[in-house]
């Protein structure tokens, strides 16, 4: 009797491979950035005893970090096409997550920070006895600003692409 071919499965995807363009590229280097100093303010704050505001701002600092993560991975897989609705708008993505998320969020955080420094400034003087965690919240307020200014960056980079009339990201 004649044999019948099986069926065909699934469309075989790509291999993962990393996109090097990508990483060489001015927003690759930003993503780095932002990765690494983001996650130096959220375990600077995390670390420490905080209470109130900081809350917030240990919130915002992990949840635009994840976003960061999510959209850096797939960037460096070069699979945004697998993102529904958003992968054929992956510039636009970016852009709005780095203008309206990353700078507005990193913005508040940095001055929740900057404030309950200012407010733990008395413990700084020589002499004092007590746990201060002035210094803490002073470390976590400056790496929050220099990331909001890395995400400003990222967004400005993506803004003069989509102003260039140019649809991907690099």
């Amino acid at each position: 009797p004649p044999t019948v071919p099986p069926p065909p499965g699934p469309p075989a995807r790509g291999s993962l491979s990393l996109h090097r363009a990508y990483l060489r590229s001015p927003l690759g280097l930003l993503r780095l950035g932002q990765l690494a100093l983001g996650a130096a303010f959220w375990v600077t704050v995390a670390a420490h005893k905080y209470e109130g505001a900081a809350h917030f701002a240990l919130f915002a600092a992990v949840l635009i970090w994840l976003l960061t993560l999510a959209l850096f991975g797939l960037s460096l897989l070069g699979r945004w096409e697998l993102v529904p609705w958003l992968g054929s708008r992956w510039l636009l993505t970016n852009l709005v997550h780095d203008l309206a998320l990353g700078v507005g969020l990193y913005a508040a955080a940095t001055g929740i920070m900057g404030h309950k420094a200012k407010q733990r400034s008395f413990c700084n003087l020589p002499g004092y006895s007590q746990h201060c965690l002035y210094s803490a919240y002073l470390s976590a307020s400056i790496c929050g600003g220099i990331t909001a200014c890395l995400y400003l960056f990222s967004g400005l980079y993506c803004l003069l692409r989509r102003c260039q009339d140019q649809r991907d990201i690099i």
